[in-house]
C-alpha cells in the first residue's frame, strides 16, 4: 500500500507565484540556495494535514507579496487504492478553505485520508525549549495515529478558555464551573489516553527495528505531581483547584500541563543534556519510529517532510536515513542546499532544484 502525491500545484503561495510538479511515489530531493523557496514548497505539502502547517502561520501570512491576492494549493493524493483531488486556499486573508474530491469539508477531514509528518530546524530545540513545544510535538504524533485527537484538544482548549475567563473575573459560584469542568474532564481524559497510546506505539516501533539512530526512552510527566488520568479524577482535581486557580488567574491542572521527557537510552542521559548532534539523531529516530508505526497502523507509510535534514548528521547517518526512508517506501520530501547531500539516493529519488530571482521562486526538475 502507498501514500504519495502525484501532482502538486501552487498559486501565489509564499515566494511561488505559480509552480507545478508531476511526481511518482519515490522520495523527493529538493536542493537550492538558502532563501530560494525550498521550505515554502514543503510547507505547502504540510497543509495537506490538519492544523496550520509546519510554520504554524496564519492564512494571510502565506500569500505571496506584494500581490496579496490570496493563495491556492491543489494536489492529487494517492491513498491505498484511492485517488483524491485536494484543494486548499485562502482568499484575501480569510480562513483556509478545503475541498476533497470537489466537496467542501473541514481541515480535520484531511487527517482521515492522509498522514503527514515533518521535521524542521525549529524542532532541533525540542528538548531544551519549554514544555509547550514538546506537547505540540506529541499531539501531532498522536493525531497521526488518532485524527479524532484534534477534536478532543479543541474541545478541551475551548472549555479551558471559558473557565480561565471565570477565574480571571474571580467568579466563585460553583455552578458556573460545573459544565465547563465536565467538558474539560471528559476531553482531558481522552487526550491523556490518546497520548499514552501514541507513546506506546512509538516505543514499540523503536524497539522492533534495527537502526543507525539512537533509541529514546519517553515518558509523559507533569510538573507538580501525578496527572489525573480518568475523567472522574480530573473533574475532582479541577473542582479542588478552583481557589488556587482563581489566585493564579488560570487553570493549573490538566493535560495542558503535561510534558514529554526523553532519555538517550544507550547512555542513560536526558535528551536535554545531549549534544546538538545527539538531539538531532534522537529526533530523526522518533520521526522514523512514528513512520514505521504508521505504516503498520494506517497500512501505508506517511508522507515525510524533512527540512534541511542533513544538518548535524554525518555522512554515515545521512546514508542510513536514506536507506530507512527507501525501505519504508515513504515519499519523503527533503531539502538541502547542495545536490551532493542527496547523492547517495541516486535514481531512488526524484531530484528537484529551486532557484530564486527577484523574489520569485522557480522549480527545475532534473534533466530539464
Amino acid at each position: 500500500m502507498a501514500l504519495y502525491l502525484s501532482a502538486l500545484a501552487l498559486s501565489h503561495f509564499r515566494s511561488h507565484k505559480s509552480a507545478r510538479l508531476a511526481l511518482d511515489a519515490r522520495p523527493v530531493a529538493i536542493h537550492g540556495p538558502n532563501g530560494a523557496g525550498k521550505t515554502n514548497l514543503i510547507e505547502a505539502v504540510s497543509l495537506l494535514s490538519p492544523g496550520r502547517g509546519l510554520r504554524r502561520a496564519a492564512a494571510q501570512d502565506m500569500a505571496r507579496r506584494p500581490e496579496a491576492l490570496g493563495w491556492k494549493i491543489t494536489a492529487v493524493l494517492h491513498v491505498h487504492h484511492q485517488v483524491h483531488e485536494v484543494a486548499i486556499w485562502s482568499a484575501d486573508g480569510s480562513a483556509r478553505q478545503v475541498r476533497i474530491d470537489d466537496k467542501a469539508t473541514s481541515q480535520l477531514a484531511l487527517g482521515r485520508i492522509a498522514r503527514v509528518l515533518w521535521l524542521v530546524p525549529a524542532m532541533d530545540r525540542l528538548w531544551i525549549e519549554g514544555a509547550e513545544g514538546r506537547r505540540r510535538f506529541l499531539d501531532r504524533v498522536t493525531m497521526s495515529f488518532l485524527p479524532a485527537h484534534a477534536e478532543a484538544v479543541l474541545t478541551y482548549e475551548k472549555a479551558m478558555r471559558e473557565r480561565n475567563r471565570l477565574l480571571r473575573d474571580q467568579v466563585s459560584d460553583a455552578h458556573w464551573y460545573l459544565a465547563l469542568e465536565r467538558q474539560m474532564a471528559e476531553a482531558g481524559a481522552e487526550i491523556h489516553a490518546n497520548r499514552q497510546h501514541a507513546l506506546a506505539l512509538i516505543t514499540g516501533a523503536q524497539m522492533q527495528a534495527a537502526t543507525a539512530f539512537p533509541t529514546a526512552e519517553l515518558e509523559l510527566t507533569r510538573t507538580g505531581g501525578a496527572m489525573p488520568e480518568t475523567a472522574g479524577d480530573l473533574r475532582e482535581a479541577l473542582a479542588e483547584s478552583r481557589f488556587r486557580d482563581r489566585a493564579a488567574g488560570r487553570t493549573l491542572v490538566g493535560p495542558h500541563r503535561a510534558d514529554l521527557y526523553g532519555v538517550y537510552a544507550a547512555k542513560g542521559v536526558p535528551a536535554a543534556d545531549c549534544s546538538t548532534g545527539e538531539q538531532k539523531a534522537l529526533l530523526v529516530s522518533l520521526i522514523l519510529a512514528n513512520a514505521r508505526a504508521l505504516a503498520r497502523d494506517f497500512g501505508a507509510p506517511p508522507i515525510l517532510l524533512l527540512d534541511e535534514v542533513a544538518a548535524h548528521l554525518d555522512a554515515s547517518r545521512r546514508a542510513a536515513l536514506y536507506e530507512e526512508i527507501c525501505a519504508l517506501g515513504a515519499q519523503a520530501w527533503m531539502t538541502g542546499t547542495e545536490p551532493d547531500l542527496f547523492a547517495e539516493l541516486g535514481a531512488r529519488a526524484q531530484h528537484v532544484e529551486v532557484v530564486e530571482s527577484g523574489g520569485l521562486s522557480r522549480i527545475i526538475r532534473e534533466n530539464e
